[in-house]
């Protein structure tokens, strides 16, 4: 996660410094990282922050975004048998689209334990969380990632994460007709419909396609 949670550091030190822009205090900033924890959300609000705040707008927006942790949390329900019950509302809370992937990819061969997904979350938790305050604290540091690449960042981990799980060319019909399906709907649409639809249609390719037997 070490390498993952660097990727982080220029994406929080940007979020921190654009909610100073809005309006927000360091403080207020950080609280949102410390109980929000979803950059993808939380830029998307900081976008649509206004006085006083648009809070149903805010409210549904970053709920269709989110949307895609309902699906990573039922995959990975099924693989926390040595969890408590009381311990996963905790752990839940910690999801994101990195921890998600290192924690399915550690469930192929092994069982994936407490000690392992919390080592994995909270450093990405921690790191983001420094990186808004920093952010915050020192303003427009880093006033355009993507003239930098930085913007591809956490796309190009994501995708290197996920096609670790392809172990047969099975797998490429899920993974274009998913990726097809995600840019068709974004520029037909915008917003980020994309994520959830392109996501629906790779569940329905995987559900039809024929079951393999090894």
């Amino acid at each position: 996660m070490a390498p993952i949670a660097l990727a982080a550091v220029p994406f929080g030190m940007l979020f921190g410094s654009e909610a100073m822009r809005q309006g927000l205090s360091m403080p207020e900033a950080l609280l949102m990282s410390l109980t929000v924890f979803a950059g993808g959300s939380q830029f998307l609000a900081m976008g649509l922050w206004d006085d006083p705040a648009p809070w149903v707008t805010l409210a549904l927006a970053t709920f269709v975004v989110n949307l895609r942790h309902t699906l990573m949390s039922a995959s990975l329900s099924g693989k926390m048998v040595l969890f408590p019950v009381w311990m996963r509302p905790l752990a839940i809370f910690l999801l994101a689209d990195e921890t998600w992937a290192i924690a399915e990819r550690r469930a192929l061969d092994r069982s994936l334990t407490p000690a392992y997904y919390f080592g994995v979350g909270l450093m990405l938790y921690v790191c983001w969380a420094l990186s808004t305050a920093i952010g915050a604290l020192i303003g427009g540091l880093i006033a355009n990632p993507a003239a930098l690449g930085l913007d591809f960042a956490f796309p190009a981990i994501f995708i290197v994460l996920v096609l670790g799980f392809a172990k047969s060319l099975s797998a490429l019909p899920v993974i274009l007709v998913a990726a097809a399906s995600a840019w068709v709907t974004e520029r037909a649409l915008g917003g980020t419909w994309y994520i959830v639809l392109g996501g629906l249609a790779g569940i329905t390719v995987a559900t039809l396609m024929p079951e393999r037997h090894p």
